[in-house]
């Protein structure tokens, strides 16, 4: 059991959790909770810690024992958590990104880009909200906020480990090439002229979410097939990115499953 904080493999989950430059150079992210270190996939696993209470819950053994987690102090834990209340188990998972071709795989892909996210929050809660509604793929600026973020994995609920991503180099060439592809690219814009529910997106169709306070740039909103906007009543400005995707994304799935069960 270790039970010193300055153990370097406890010194080390504490940096990872901390820096996204460590975690680069590392090639790995830190999961903590039962539910988000037993989903990881077998073949990710670098490393698993269990607190000595948690070791002691009956219902906690198979998962200690499948993921061959090593024991730790409560002290230790606490050390190596990025929450106030440690969940009791930690895990080191290897990053992986998908290629932005494999996100155009399928008939009719639904992809999303996210031009210079800042709000850990938003961009977890879009890739759990991303899964609901069936994307594709989620392909994101270099100046997004880091997706190995604790906060944004915590946000995910598991939805990291399922959803394709990818941060580009060049977002606005990425679009171009979405679009050579057959993909319709639309933005979610104040200067829209069509509302978001009266476009038609059960074809290939991408949406374009930008920053919580600036919006898409103007290069990247020029590139959009359509610009589509939220109706707004009341004195309100516009949205949250992470709602504003989800109501795009919810449009389109159920248009596309509406389409399905006409089908039927």
């Amino acid at each position: 059991m270790i039970t010193s904080v300055s153990n370097e493999r406890v010194k080390n989950v504490a940096l990872l959790q901390k820096k996204a430059r460590a975690r680069k150079e590392q090639d790995c992210f830190v999961v903590e909770g039962a539910r988000m270190a037993g989903e990881a996939e077998e073949d990710r696993l670098i490393e698993a810690f269990a607190s000595e209470s948690f070791l002691r819950r009956p219902e906690n053994e198979a998962l200690c024992a499948r993921l061959h987690a090593e024991p730790v102090s409560d002290r230790v834990m606490e050390a190596m958590s990025d929450t106030r209340t440690p969940q009791g188990i930690i895990a080191v998972i290897r990053r992986r990104e998908a290629k932005p071709r494999e996100m155009i795989s399928s008939p009719a892909p639904l992809i999303l880009l996210l031009e210079h996210l800042q709000d850990p929050g938003n961009l977890g809660t879009i890739l759990r909200t991303g899964e609901g509604a069936g994307v594709s793929g989620v392909l994101m600026s270099e100046d997004t906020v880091d997706i190995y973020n604790p906060k944004v994995i915590r946000s995910t609920m598991g939805s990291i480990y399922r959803v394709p991503f990818a941060y580009v180099p060049d977002l606005g060439r990425a679009a171009e090439e979405l679009k050579g592809q057959g993909v319709h690219l639309y933005a979610a814009h104040l200067a829209g002229e069509r509302s978001y529910d009266e476009e038609d997106y059960r074809r290939a169709a991408a949406f374009m979410i930008g920053n919580e306070g600036a919006g898409l740039s103007s290069s990247l909103a020029g590139m959009a097939d359509g610009l589509v906007r939220i109706p707004m009543r009341g004195r309100v400005e516009s949205l949250n990115a992470a709602v504003s995707a989800a109501i795009l994304l919810y449009e389109a799935d159920r248009q596309r499953r509406r389409e399905k069960s006409c089908q039927k």
